[in-house]
């Protein structure tokens, strides 16, 4: 079975009549009519904490399939692929900041970073020269001391793992970057560096940033904005 690759498309993102549902006699939690993301855009979702923001995040990057409608991704369209092919196109274009992190805790916060271009020689043939070096770029530039690339993971704050899991989702240049909350541990000054680097490297390489969040004040960073709950058509 060959693995998929992204077809030419007018929008990198693309859902219609797109419905899921977490079980068969429960309401849609999302129900979205129509939803387009252009190449290299900075879209920013907006909504309370359980209007589906994260659940809208599992469908864009195949680890959960819409029971019912389209949902087309750099234009594969993601119920079409088998369970491990999605993991396989995640791998290669996506790079994910999830809310929790998803850092693995025996591994070094530089072996952390790098990790997905073990998993896609996709990611790993964007990068000249060392992976470790361009691990360490990123993390400065996310203001990580020095002192810290080569601890264990599990021994940095909070704040500090939010931007190593910054980090692993841009190495290798993806096309698309979702991020989850990814600054709900961040001070001013390090939220605002964040973002920064996150629009910097997508810029580089005109990838596509999709950034959730129920903080409004990061609104007016972004090319565009949406509601998740006006956009849903659940409850209305």
């Amino acid at each position: 079975m060959k693995d998929s690759q992204p077809s030419e498309s007018e929008y990198v993102i693309e859902l219609r009549n797109v419905q899921f549902r977490w079980s068969t006699d429960a309401p849609p939690t999302i129900d979205i009519e129509h939803l387009t993301v252009s190449a290299g855009e900075h879209l920013f979702i907006k909504g309370p904490s359980g209007c589906g923001k994260s659940t809208l995040l599992a469908l864009l990057t195949g680890i959960n399939t819409c029971q019912s409608g389209s949902l087309s991704v750099l234009g594969q369209e993601l119920s079409a692929l088998q369970s491990r092919q999605r993991d396989r196109f995640r791998a290669d274009h996506i790079g994910y900041i999830f809310q929790q992190f998803n850092l693995l805790p025996y591994l070094s916060v530089i072996d952390n970073v790098v990790l997905p271009c073990h998993f896609s020689a996709q990611r790993r043939d964007h990068i000249a020269g060392s992976l470790q070096d361009k691990a360490r770029q990123l993390l400065t530039g996310l203001q990580l001391p020095e002192h810290l690339l080569n601890q264990p993971v599990v021994e940095l704050s909070i704040g500090q793992q939010q931007r190593v899991a910054a980090a692993r989702a841009l190495i290798g240049s993806p096309q698309l970057i979702i991020a989850d909350e990814p600054t709900s541990a961040l001070d001013y000054d390090n939220r605002s560096a964040f973002i920064q680097l996150l629009m910097e490297e997508a810029d580089q390489v005109n990838a596509t940033l999709v950034f959730v969040s129920h903080d409004p004040t990061l609104e007016s960073m972004f090319n565009r904005s949406i509601s998740l709950p006006q956009l849903n058509r659940v409850g209305n």
